[in-house]
C-alpha cells in the first residue's frame, strides 16, 4: 500500500481534494490528529521490541480521530494497539470445533427447532424456525442448511437472504401493523452466536423501526433538509474521493471512516437485488479468504414493508458488516469506549479497501 496513502495521513489526503470534494467530506466528517509520547523505561526496552517492533514505534504514536458529525459515529485509529498484547484462549483449531458441534438441533430444524404460527419458509438452502428466546413479537430464524458459518456460495447467501426476506412478508401479512424489518447474521460466538451453526435472524417490529435504524433515518433527513442533498449519495461520495469507495452490479460499497468495529463495510443499493445480494457474497468471501475473518456481524437495515406516517423517501437497502476479531483472543472488542465514547480501531481503512478491489475484481 502507498505509505501516504494511509489512515494515519487522512489530514493530508483530506486537504488535497478538490474543493468540491472537501466540501462534501467536512459536511459529514470531522478529522483530527494527535501524538502520543511515552517514556520507556530501560527495563521494558526488549519486550517493547518484541511487542511491537520498535522502541520509536511506541515513543511517538500518531492516533487519528474520525467523527461523522451526521450521525455521531466516531472511531479512533492507532494501529499499534492492534499489536498490543493479548491474552488468548488455549488454541484450538477452529475447523475442528465447528465440526463437534455437528449433530445439534439446527442440523435437523424439522425435526428439533419450533415453528412459527404461520408456519415455515423453506429455501433452496435454508428453511425458518421460530426463535425459541424472541427479541420481539416476530422474531425468527433462518437455519443454513450448511453447518459450517464459514463454507458459503453466492447463491446459498442470496438464498438466506430471501428466505428471510419471505419470512418478513409473511409475518407482515400476519399482522399489517408488523412493518419494520431487520435482517442479521452473527457468526461465531465472537459476534455473539450461541450456536456455531450457520443461521441468520430476522425480526419485525411495530410502532416505529427499531432505534438505530429509526435514528438513521432522522439523521439523513436532518441532513437532507440542511444540506438539500441525500446523506447516503454524500457519504458514498465523501469515500470515493479518498479511493474507499467501489461499485458493483449497481451496488454501493465503502469502507467506512466511522466503523463501529473494525474492517467495517457498507453496502448502499436502492432494491435489495441480485447486484446488492452478489455484493454481500463477495465482501463476506473476501473477509473470509483473503482478510482471515472468522467472526463477523451482518445486518441489514431496510425501509417499512408498508405505509408509515414518517418519511422514508432517499433511505436505500444498507448493509454493514463488521470484523468481530479472533474467536479466541479473551480480550473483548467492545468495552466501555466503544460503549459510551468512540469506537477504537486497529485495522486501516485504505488496506481493507485494497484487498477488497482485488477481491471483486478477480
Amino acid at each position: 500500500m502507498d505509505p501516504e496513502r494511509g489512515i494515519t495521513e487522512l489530514l493530508d489526503m483530506v486537504a488535497a481534494l478538490s474543493p468540491a470534494d472537501r466540501e462534501c467530506f467536512e459536511r459529514i466528517f470531522h478529522v483530527d490528529a494527535s501524538i502520543g509520547r511515552l517514556n520507556p523505561t530501560p527495563a521494558m526496552l526488549e519486550w517493547i521490541e518484541e511487542s511491537f517492533g520498535s522502541v520509536d514505534a511506541v515513543r511517538e504514536q500518531r492516533i487519528v480521530r474520525v467523527t461523522n458529525l451526521v450521525t455521531m459515529e466516531g472511531a479512533l485509529f492507532n494501529e499499534l494497539r492492534a499489536k498490543r498484547p493479548v491474552v488468548r484462549e488455549k488454541p484450538r483449531e477452529l475447523e475442528a470445533i465447528i465440526q463437534q458441534e455437528h449433530g445439534g438441533a439446527f442440523c435437523k430444524p424439522l425435526e428439533r427447532t419450533p415453528e412459527d404460527t404461520f408456519g415455515r419458509i423453506e429455501g433452496k438452502y435454508s428453511v425458518t424456525a421460530s426463535n425459541i428466546a424472541k427479541f420481539d413479537g416476530f422474531a425468527g430464524v433462518v437455519v443454513f442448511g450448511e453447518h459450517n458459518p464459514l463454507t458459503f456460495t453466492r447463491e446459498q447467501i442470496a438464498d438466506y437472504i430471501d428466505t428471510g426476506m419471505a419470512w418478513l412478508e409473511k409475518a407482515h401479512e400476519t399482522d399489517q401493523q408488523a412493518k419494520y424489518p431487520f435482517w442479521l447474521w452473527n457468526c461465531l460466538w465472537r459476534a455473539g452466536a450461541s450456536i456455531v451453526h450457520g443461521h441468520a435472524q430476522i425480526i419485525l417490529a411495530k410502532d416505529k423501526h427499531y432505534a438505530k435504524v429509526e435514528g438513521l433515518r432522522r439523521a439523513a433527513l436532518a441532513y437532507r433538509e440542511t444540506t438539500g442533498e441525500n446523506y447516503f449519495d454524500d457519504l458514498y461520495e465523501a469515500h470515493k474521493s479518498l479511493g474507499l469507495a467501489i461499485e458493483s452490479g449497481g451496488t454501493r460499497i465503502l469502507v467506512y471512516l466511522a466503523p463501529v468495529k473494525d474492517k467495517e463495510v457498507l453496502l448502499f443499493s436502492s432494491t435489495l437485488d441480485d447486484g446488492l445480494k452478489d455484493s454481500v457474497y463477495w465482501v463476506l468471501d473476501c473477509y473470509v479468504r483473503r482478510l482471515h475473518v472468522s467472526s463477523f456481524n451482518v445486518a441489514i437495515l431496510m425501509p417499512p414493508l408498508g405505509p408509515t406516517e414518517e418519511d422514508w423517501s432517499g433511505f436505500p437497502y444498507v448493509v454493514r458488516i463488521v470484523d468481530r476479531g479472533d474467536p479466541f483472543n479473551r480480550t473483548v472488542d467492545m468495552a466501555a469506549m466503544e460503549l459510551y465514547a468512540s469506537s477504537v480501531i486497529f485495522s486501516d481503512p485504505f488496506e481493507v479497501v485494497e484487498v477488497l478491489r482485488e477481491s471483486i475484481q478477480d
